[in-house]
């Protein structure tokens, strides 16, 4: 079975070598960063990445600024870490869609626990339910689209470009998110190549093409509501 991959981004080397030995003891693969810059290069860079242990206290980019960035095109699980034990701190990384709120000084184990305990959830909900957008059914897990009841052949790129803009749903995204998300970094072409991607997305959905709006100047929006 794959190892799940988890981001853990702690400026302090010892508390990442403490819950990296922890994860790693539970088969789970890490890879670490000391700050919020490299943390959101490292996801950005690596797609696979099924959660995120974040500190909140960090140099050149908090916590709280990584996980709003985070949150405007992806879902993947977070949970925070602080030294702080504030409601209000707490309330925030709740309202910025933080999964799990964790204060230092905290157990290892329970950290692992909570892990575990949110990729069972997440995966669970992931197995069961097939995405209902408007007319479209997206099955992630059969790898599997229909319109209207009717199926769609769509190659492995347009399938997971249509899976991205349904999963952000009403937010703006550039090309250069969808580029980073969809063709990974690694990637050496130029943004154009989305829109030939789009067009023929688009046409092979028939009218709920529309769905997929342009924004000049930007890059496009998944948006059931303004069809």
């Amino acid at each position: 079975m794959e190892k799940l991959k988890i981001l853990v981004v702690d400026d302090e080397s010892r508390m990442r070598k403490l819950v990296r030995d922890f994860l790693v003891k539970q088969n789970f693969e890490v890879v670490e960063a000391g700050d919020g810059e490299e943390a959101l290069d490292l996801f950005y860079g690596q797609k696979d990445i099924a959660l995120i242990i974040l500190d909140v206290m960090m140099p050149k980019m908090n916590g709280w600024d990584v996980c709003r960035e985070i949150r405007e095109t992806s879902k993947v699980p977070i949970i925070m870490l602080t030294a702080k034990s504030d409601e209000s701190d707490e309330l925030l990384g709740f309202n910025l869609g933080v999964d799990e709120y964790i204060s230092k000084p905290f157990s290892p184990k329970i950290l692992v626990a909570r892990v575990e305990a949110i990729l069972r959830r997440v995966n669970k909900n992931a197995a069961e339910e097939a995405i209902h957008v408007g007319n479209i059914v997206l099955d992630k897990t059969a790898h599997l689209v229909t319109v209207s009841g009717r199926n769609v052949d769509l190659s492995f790129k347009e399938f997971e470009l249509l899976t991205y803009f349904i999963e952000n749903e009403g937010i703006a995204l550039s090309r250069e998110k969808i580029l980073n998300h969809v063709w990974n970094y690694d990637y050496f072409g130029d943004a154009r190549t989305i829109d030939t991607h789009v067009k023929k997305l688009r046409s092979k959905l028939g009218e709920q093409g529309d769905y997929i709006k342009t924004i000049w100047g930007m890059g496009y929006k998944f948006s059931v509501e303004e069809a």
